[in-house]
């Protein structure tokens, strides 16, 4: 009997889908082809990410592309990001799935494992937030794996921002000879790390936007400063004036004043009326920056209201300290602050300290140096401080300089401050060798930016106001 042969039934393509008739030498081409070809996909893939990376202001319009980018690049049926918010919530962020349907499975399934890990580590404190804890990212894999199911092929990674766990990124397929080989998991890492730079450039530029505004604010601030304090020094009969303030920082909390010393001389037309009696002031508030500065503001339109009433040196700075006391005890913040009348009729100086640090005077006749001092508390500390009234006569050439603390604990490289017997000796040549105030402010300041190094900063606000007593004129 003869055999009939059978018709050849068509061949059927190997796992790498090369038919088995093709040669070896076709196969290999077509497999380099197509692994050309993948690998072309998977640089193009990338570059569309990096390409959105450095295009997108929108970090939601970045995050939107993780989940998509991640699966595409490995093959796989989808992705997921999850974040960590700061108030330890664990939130599913964005999802891609190619199957819609089996999209809407894998959703309900994740957000079920976050909420499951979110209620676990509900009122446990910062230090076991899931950020800080293995254990609890371990769990969450965990509970991610479960949810989904084990014929699902899942790969985690974390999302890292400034060695911080913000987040993971998942993807998963559900083909069955599906597996996480080296390359697809490398590709999902270099994915999570372009999200986690796009993380932390979107909290730099938050950040940048935030110091911007402060800086502006800032500027506010201390242009209001500057122009609380005095413009010029005014003109006062047989008395010479220099004045100057330089802050730490943009906003200080150092302050100096020249206040016409009653209510007729303020309604006068000339409001610098040189006969009248004047009031110069200094004060300082402890800290720096915006903090001290509206205290400082604060304080200038209580004493400036305080003037008017036309008490004591001693009265004014009590009525001050009991009306300033309850915000100052709230802010733990207070002032220092000497207050002085001078009467050019008779050159009489006035004055009452609430523990500044005394002015200097120096005595032309005899070329002693005198602390202008009297007992008296912080403005702020204790509501009940009584404050003492003292005088004393001036004459002509008899020079008296207001200052802050910032001249005193001006420190060098070696940390020795400039002290009060710097600040005195400086003192005491300066007035030897100088009539004009103008010439004396500037060797003081001179000599502390000496002391601190050229090109230094000190780190405190320095001011100083130098008042110097001319000829009398009795015509």
């Amino acid at each position: 009997m003869t055999a009939v042969p059978l018709p050849r039934q068509p061949s059927q393509p190997d796992r790498n889908g090369v038919p088995p008739e093709v040669t070896p030498v076709i196969a290999l081409k077509e497999l380099v082809a197509r692994l050309n070809r993948e690998q072309h996909k998977i640089q193009d893939l990338l570059s569309s990410l990096g390409f959105a990376l450095r295009s997108f202001n929108n970090l939601n319009q970045f995050l939107e592309l993780i989940p998509l980018m991640a699966s595409r690049v490995t093959d796989a049926d989808g992705g997921a990001l999850v974040m960590f918010r700061p108030n330890g919530q664990v939130k599913l962020e964005r999802l891609h799935c190619q199957d819609n349907h089996w999209g809407q499975e894998i959703r309900k399934a994740l957000e079920a494992a976050t909420r499951q890990i979110t209620t676990s580590l509900a009122g446990l404190p910062p230090s076991e937030a899931i950020t800080k804890s293995p254990q609890a990212i371990a769990t969450l894999d965990y509970q991610v794996s479960r949810h989904l199911g084990s014929d699902i092929q899942i790969f985690g990674t974390a999302i890292l921002v400034k060695n911080s766990e913000r987040g993971r990124l998942y993807v998963f397929s559900r083909a069955p000879d599906y597996s996480w080989t080296e390359t697809r998991q490398k590709l999902v890492r270099l994915v999570a790390d372009q999200t986690a730079v796009a993380i932390e450039n979107d909290e730099l530029t938050v950040e940048l936007r935030k110091k911007e505004r402060l800086d502006r604010e800032l500027e506010i601030g201390a242009d209001i400063q500057l122009r609380l304090l005095p413009r010029q020094c005014p003109k006062i009969q047989g008395i010479e004036l220099a004045a100057m303030c330089k802050t730490a920082s943009r906003v200080g909390g150092d302050y100096y004043d020249f206040i016409p010393a009653d209510y007729g001389q303020v309604r006068k037309s000339d409001a610098e009326n040189a006969s009248g009696r004047w009031s110069v002031t200094i004060g300082d508030v402890m800290g720096k920056g915006v903090p001290a500065g509206l205290i400082m503001t604060m304080t200038r339109g209580m004493l400036r209201a305080e003037v008017l009433n036309g008490h004591s040196p001693a009265r004014i700075l009590q009525h001050l300290n009991q009306v300033m006391y309850s915000d100052l005890e709230n802010s733990n913040r207070f002032v220092t602050l000497f207050y002085s009348e001078y009467d050019p009729t008779t050159q009489i100086l006035s004055y009452s300290n609430a523990a500044h640090n005394p002015p200097l005077l120096w005595q032309a006749k005899n070329g002693v140096i005198k602390r202008l001092d009297t007992l008296g508390m912080l403005i702020g500390l204790d509501a009940e401080t009584q404050y003492q009234d003292a005088q004393v006569q001036l004459h002509p050439g008899d020079t008296i300089i207001y200052y802050t603390d910032g001249f005193t604990d001006a420190a060098n490289q070696y940390g020795r401050r400039f002290d009060e017997e710097n600040l005195t000796n400086a003192f005491r040549w300066a007035c030897r060798n100088y009539s004009d105030p103008q010439l004396i402010l500037k060797y003081l300041f001179d000599r502390v930016q000496q002391f601190i190094g050229v090109g230094n900063h000190n780190a405190d606000d320095m001011t100083l106001v130098v008042m110097r007593v001319g000829e009398r004129d009795d015509g």
